[in-house]
């Protein structure tokens, strides 16, 4: 398989992230106008619910399929693929019904109980109708994501986000004048009618891949080892994202109480987190789309790598994987740096949130750097020191929380999320190293980048000072920013043509 193949993906899930994820902005703007920063604080609350339900029925049979699929396709063994896909719907579904169940009929308990807020019960138990379709359009795109067809999982990406939009957008005139416990349902009710239609999509893609590929070859797994060889790698994998849910979780939970143990009242805090974790989070998680999509496509790349033997292609995708992911993190960090203000301003219409934005913006680095090293782990195997890494990162974390959060408020948090980014990054290096040998070039993936950001940054930021502002104004300053740091990293030459090959496919794997 030539570069090209995850290049290709990785480009049509970079372009369905940017897509979504601006679709998403539109939203939350709207929302925050609609329902308010209290609003969104209480439908902040309900997502790590639904975070944690997928992680329990969807994560781990999501990557499980996209490498084996991987694993069986090199091999030629189409038969095992459609069974793979089979038994792991099998499972999942059955998983998702007792979760869905559970949720339903426990919502009052785990709205007053967990997240100490009543009004989240009747948002709870509607989002229980999305957990099987979530689970089995998840197998469903594993399947695809393992052939190295983006296209099916990245439209579904797509059509779920655009229906979530609508549906709040047609309901909000109806249950927002009801009060925020109705307002949350409508927009949970878009994300059960998203998961629906994404399954609705990608099932029937799926069977029409099925027939127009004939893979109709008789598998040599039988259901009992295909069953085996799923649970071997889900577990693991389900066991970490479930754990780092429940961990995010508990911080997500905890946010809002200790800030009211720091002096705030109850409206207070909820606001100050809604502005957290619904707008400014969001900001700085943007530009990771790219970063995402490479995640997602590396497990398939490295497991076909690793399943033939293919050590210096492991190398190779190792040594690009950290020069992309340093030069979008560090270039990301130095524009939510210098123009926190006007990036809100743009976005929310509140220059204020730049405030909370601009510590935030030295993060980026870290949290994009875990994205792409965790996606080259699992496609190495490394589930167990994934899970073991993100029980550590979200313990330190959560300390932070817990002890500081009371006397320092919401820098407390900031300094403890960027202690437990800054481990997760330094221990999955030190292990990527011990299995390839590979460790990231100082020049060209730090300093480069951080002279090549800050020149660019200083220049756009004399401009936007000596003349007159406006929106648009300063859309084109930020696009100017980023284009100014391409030619920087160009004349400093950070791109080789060593490595601008390999990025591009020139260079084909054997």
């Amino acid at each position: 398989m030539s570069r090209k193949t995850i290049i290709t993906g990785t480009l049509i899930l970079t372009a369905a992230n940017l897509i979504t994820k601006f679709m998403g902005f539109f939203y939350r703007v709207f929302m925050s106008n609609t329902i308010g920063a209290e609003g969104i604080g209480l439908y902040q609350l309900i997502l790590p619910i639904y975070i944690l339900t997928w992680s329990i029925t969807s994560a781990g049979f999501t990557t499980t399929i996209s490498r084996l699929t991987a694993q069986e396709n090199v091999l030629g063994q189409s038969g095992n693929i459609g069974r793979i896909v089979k038994q792991s719907i099998i499972l999942s579904l059955m998983v998702s019904f007792v979760v869905s169940i559970c949720l339903f009929l426990f919502a009052d308990e785990v709205a007053t109980v967990i997240l100490k807020d009543g009004r989240a019960a009747l948002s709870l138990r509607l989002l229980s109708f999305a957990i099987p379709f979530m689970a089995a359009g998840s197998c469903f795109r594993g399947f695809f994501l393992g052939l190295q067809n983006a296209l099916v999982p990245a439209f579904s990406q797509v059509l779920e986000q655009a229906v979530r939009i609508l549906t709040i957008y047609i309901l909000a005139g109806i249950f927002v004048p009801m009060g925020l416990t109705y307002a949350c349902c409508a927009a949970i009710a878009g994300v059960v009618l998203g998961e629906f239609l994404s399954f609705i999509f990608v099932i029937i893609s799926y069977l029409r891949f099925k027939r127009r590929k004939k893979m109709i070859k008789k598998p040599t797994l039988s259901p009992y080892a295909a069953c085996n060889m799923i649970l071997a790698m889900a577990l693991p994998l389900s066991a970490t994202k479930i754990a780092a849910s429940l961990l995010s979780t508990v911080e997500n939970i905890l946010i809002p109480q200790q800030l009211q143990l720091f002096g705030q009242n109850a409206k207070d805090a909820l606001s100050s987190y809604g502005e957290l974790t619904g707008m400014a989070m969001p900001l700085i998680f943007l530009p990771s789309a790219c970063l995402m999509a490479a995640s997602v496509s590396l497990v398939p790349e490295i497991s076909e790598a690793c399943a033939v033997r293919q050590n210096q292609r492991v190398s190779r995708t190792v040594s690009v994987t950290f020069l992309f992911t340093f030069i979008v993190g560090i270039g990301a960090a130095a524009l939510f740096a210098v123009f926190p203000r006007e990036i809100c301003y743009i976005v929310y219409n509140r220059q204020g949130l730049g405030e909370l934005l601009f510590p935030l913006a030295f993060l980026c680095p870290f949290l994009y750097a875990q994205t792409t090293l965790h996606g080259l782990l699992n496609g190495m195997g490394e589930q167990l020191f994934l899970f073991r890494n993100n029980l550590i990162t979200s313990a330190i974390t959560i300390a932070g929380i817990w002890f500081f959060m009371p006397l320092y408020g919401i820098p407390a948090f900031l300094v403890s999320w960027a202690a437990g980014s800054a481990y997760s990054v330094g221990a999955c290096l030190h292990k990527l190293y011990l299995r390839t040998g590979v460790f990231p070039d100082l020049a060209n993936c730090f300093v480069k980048p951080l002279l090549a950001g800050a020149a660019s940054g200083l220049i756009i930021r004399y401009i936007i000072r000596i003349s007159t502002p406006s929106k648009l104004f300063f859309c084109l300053s930020l696009t100017a920013m980023g284009l100014l740091y391409l030619v920087f990293l160009l004349m400093l030459g950070c791109f080789s043509k060593e490595n601008m090959a390999t990025f591009f496919g020139k260079k084909k794997n054997s």
